[in-house]
């Protein structure tokens, strides 16, 4: 079909595909909400997704397609967007269905929320991709307007806490702020810089470590940046959820955030907020209510120092993988297939699982989707910042209970040796008490006076490959030392009930480090010099 068209048409539809010659091309300059509604037409004729923009979107007058994508007049974008929904309802009502917001996505920034915020807004697991600002890599001493960066929780400035959490948060900020020289001239000290480390290698892991040793004491309230990209169909859901959220800053954000999506993909969202949405947001949060008076009259807090323990797993792992290994490549239903692998050795299952993984190079060679197969469920114990690392893996599914000061806090070793302890934990039992006074009224938002150190509980249920995947990716050098433990905890409750399928995690590193970020540091370096060989930059 690629000869398809006359010049003239050619030079038409040239603007907006990567090419007009080849069957593979990247399709550009058209709103997300003509691309999904392009893509959703695409699915149900036999003419080639180059045609179908032609005949049916740019030549039809009543589309509307020149408005749509040839206004850059700021003064007619307003009517462009409005002319694009139509346009969307249209091909909706004749050829598409709700998955049609799959195809058309937009990239949206989130300034000045909380850390809470961003992991309300990263429990979406399907059809989004977060970037959240880095407490390892970025200081938060800052101040704006002589004030430190933390989020006024609405209902706790109304309140008799006012003060005392205003007063708390800025406790936590300060003895931050005031730890950041002492603890970079002991790192400096522990870690002299030796003449194989270059100069900005090696200031880069200092900053890394002295960053990873204090954030424990900030607070769950304080405010960062992230960017999120997403399909339309996923911010829907988002947002809904958003709605139904108990805290006020979710559903201030979700309305913030349809607002602006709704300035590119407005048929994408429409929903959140219409008689659906409203109805599914009422549902979750009467769910979620109910749940939590059913709960709290039979369960009561413990407490608990066992960071990683594996609560419920597949008996039958080795005999549904090493079933799925084989599956494909026979013509025998699966029930079969289980029969025949219960009556082999235990040296010929072995040897089929080394044919099916022992060729793995490096850790990004993932076994196959065999180990897909049995699953594992842990329950974790670890500070909240070991939660915000570990939470960003969302093939599995995890659930997490409110955030409190019940289990107690983390203290870095470093913070002991450098003689700075005593500083940190006055600072963890000031927000211990101004949580607990706050939390008796006002549960939901004494979350937000919660520093990173004070640990909570969560579960992790998720698959053999990606148990795999975690616990070799966690526990590499560079991680921070608090997840790397919890990766290598968790490998090992499997290695101890299934050490077959386990033999073969080559790139789990169970070792520890001084300065974590040093020798990625000097690939870097090494990627600095072999760029500025190649472009001739210095």
């Amino acid at each position: 079909m690629i000869n398809e068209f006359t010049d003239e048409e050619k030079s038409v539809l040239a603007p907006f595909f990567s090419n007009m010659d080849k069957d593979i091309f990247v399709i550009k300059n058209l709103p997300e909400v003509v691309k999904g509604a392009l893509f959703s037409r695409y699915s149900r004729t036999t003419k080639s997704v180059r045609r179908v923009l032609l005949d049916e979107f740019i030549k039809k007058p009543e589309m509307g397609f020149s408005q749509i994508v040839g206004s850059l007049d700021v003064s007619t974008q307003a009517d462009a967007i409005k002319k694009a929904e139509e346009f969307y309802d249209r091909v909706l009502v004749d050829y598409g269905d709700d998955s049609v917001a799959e195809l058309g996505g937009a990239n949206i920034a989130c300034e000045n929320i909380s850390i809470i915020a961003t992991k309300v807004l990263e429990d979406a697991r399907i059809g989004l991709s977060p970037l959240e600002k880095s407490t390892r890599y970025v200081f938060f001493d800052q101040t704006e307007n002589g004030s430190y960066k933390f989020y006024k929780e609405p209902v706790l400035m109304a309140s008799e806490f006012a003060d005392e959490y205003v007063q708390t948060m800025n406790l936590l900020f300060g003895t931050y702020s005031r730890m950041v020289e002492p603890i970079k001239k002991f790192m400096m000290e522990r870690f002299p810089k030796t003449d194989d480390i270059s100069d900005r290698a090696y200031q880069s892991t200092i900053r890394a470590k002295a960053c990873d040793t204090i954030r424990g004491l900030l607070p769950a309230g304080t405010l960062t940046n992230m960017g999120i990209y997403g399909n339309g169909r996923a911010f829907e859901y988002l947002l809904i959820k958003m709605r139904a959220n108990q805290l006020t800053e979710m559903r201030d954000i979700a309305d913030m955030m349809k607002n602006e999506l709704g300035t590119v993909i407005p048929s994408f969202v429409k929903r959140v907020s219409d008689k659906h949405g409203d109805a599914y947001r009422d549902y979750m949060a009467k769910s979620f209510e109910d749940s939590r008076k059913l709960a709290s009259g039979f369960l009561s807090v413990e407490s608990s120092q066992k960071s990683v323990e594996l609560v419920d797993y597949d008996k039958d792992a080795e005999i549904k993988i090493i079933s799925a290994i084989l599956y494909p490549h026979t013509h025998l239903p699966e029930a079969k297939i289980r029969a025949l692998v219960s009556g082999l050795s235990e040296a010929e299952r072995k040897n089929i699982l080394k044919t099916y993984v022992s060729e793995r190079a490096n850790r990004r060679h993932r076994p196959g989707r065999a180990f897909e197969n049995a699953y594992y469920k842990f329950d974790v114990v670890g500070n909240y910042g070991i939660f915000r690392d570990l939470h960003r893996h969302r093939i599995l599914t995890q659930e997490r209970q409110m955030l409190t000061t019940n289990h107690g806090f983390d203290v870095a070793k470093e913070l002991t040796e450098s003689g700075l302890e005593p500083d940190f934990k006055d600072a963890m039992q000031a927000a211990k008490n101004t949580f607990e006074r706050i939390s008796a009224k006002f549960p939901a938002e004494a979350q937000y006076v919660v520093p990173l150190a004070y640990r909570i509980r969560w579960y992790f249920l998720m698959n053999l490959r990606e148990v795999y995947h975690l616990c070799e990716l966690r526990s590499v050098r560079q991680g921070h030392p608090d997840y790397r433990l919890i990766a290598q905890k968790m490998f090992e409750e499997v290695k101890k009930v299934h050490p077959n399928l386990a033999a073969f995690a080559n790139f789990l590193d169970t070792n520890t480090y001084g300065l974590e970020r040093l020798e990625a540091e000097k690939r870097i370096d090494k990627k600095i010099e072999e760029f500025g060989k190649k472009y001739g930059k210095t």
